[in-house]
């Protein structure tokens, strides 16, 4: 198991970084009764109160369904991180945030730029995560596989860790 994996804090920093890195996408769905199938979604990071923002339409069904399931898991795959992100979710315009995480990728889904009359942001509170980290790349991977089959153990390529998010903050 990687050294970070084990500390906490090293892994939330290590999760807003890739999410952050890898252009925030992912997989945003509703939980709960009115469970809605995982949708792409681009995350907008905001570390200081482990937030992420998403831009959407306020015709859809997924931001109509937000106001009666408040629940939401966030998947994201990138190189050597994987992470399940659960937390509360809320609908409205902010238009600090709007206009910190707008640009030309944004503004492509709003023909009437920053104030289409459909354009809204669903917030979501982070509460926990899965994050898995690999420790090795793809020639370890191969390595770790062959080994575990040869030796009749399991390979040794990441761990993971539970990562509560701080809500006072």
């Amino acid at each position: 198991m990687p050294d970070d994996i084990r500390d906490r804090a090293e892994t939330e920093r290590r999760l807003w970084d890739e999410i952050e890195r890898g252009g925030g996408t992912g997989m945003l769905g509703l939980t709960g009764d009115t469970a809605q199938l995982p949708q792409p979604m681009t995350a907008f990071v905001e570390r200081e109160g482990n937030v992420l923002w998403f831009f959407s339409r306020d015709d859809t069904d997924f931001v109509r369904t937000v106001g009666v399931a408040s629940r939401a898991l966030f998947t994201v795959q990138y190189d050597a991180l994987q992470a399940a992100i659960v937390g509360d979710l809320a609908v409205g315009l902010d238009r600090e945030r709007r206009d910190r995480f707008w640009g030309p990728t944004v503004a492509a889904w709003y023909p009437g730029g920053k104030e289409d009359p459909h354009l809204t942001m669903v917030r979501l509170a982070c509460r926990e995560a899965q994050v898995w980290v690999a420790s090795v790349g793809p020639i370890g991977f191969a390595w770790e596989i062959a080994r575990a089959n040869v030796t009749k153990t399991m390979p040794d390529i990441g761990g993971s860790t539970e990562v509560t998010f701080d809500q006072s903050r």
